[in-house]
């Protein structure tokens, strides 16, 4: 189906760069989602259990915004991808190591992908300032709890 069934209350330009904002921010959360689950299963050492239960609170709030953009995409008329093929492709996110990290190990990773996924972001709140206040808005309050998520990360860096 090539045409949309959502009639959409931007004008085409609009909503093609939008779209474009939309599709990046949902394949980096799946990925974030992904990397995030997979460190959660393979974390070891010295304050396992926490780290463990946190990487479950970043899972959740990584898989709420993927949901909540995708329904963005829809409402403006776009259909989202998030197939795996989609997200190996497009993700901007390093990738995570395989097998078991070390929780200091997992710590920096973690921060690394929120570091990134937070820049990526904050260019698509700049380039959304013109097409769409609305998608502008849902990026910046997934920022807003990414950089949460980053200082909590990083606070476990500190010396």
């Amino acid at each position: 189906m090539a045409n949309s069934p959502v009639t959409s209350p931007l004008k085409e330009s609009d909503k093609e760069h939008t779209a474009n904002a939309l599709q990046s921010t949902l394949v980096d959360l799946i990925d974030l989602s992904l990397i995030a689950k997979q460190a959660h299963w393979n974390v070891v050492g010295q304050h396992f259990r926490s780290v463990h239960l946190q990487l479950d609170e970043l899972v959740d709030a990584a898989r709420g915004f993927t949901d909540d953009v995708a329904e963005r995409a829809n409402a403006i008329g776009v259909s989202p991808n998030g197939k795996a093929r989609t997200v190996v492709e497009s993700s901007g996110l390093p990738e995570y190591p395989d097998n078991w990290q070390t929780t200091e190990a997992t710590i920096n990773a973690i921060v690394e992908a929120l570091g990134k996924i937070i820049e990526r972001l904050r260019a698509r709140i700049d380039e959304t300032d013109k097409s769409d206040l609305v998608t502008q808005d849902l990026l910046i309050e997934i920022a807003a709890e990414l950089e949460k998520q980053h200082w909590m990360w990083q606070a476990q860096q500190a010396s």
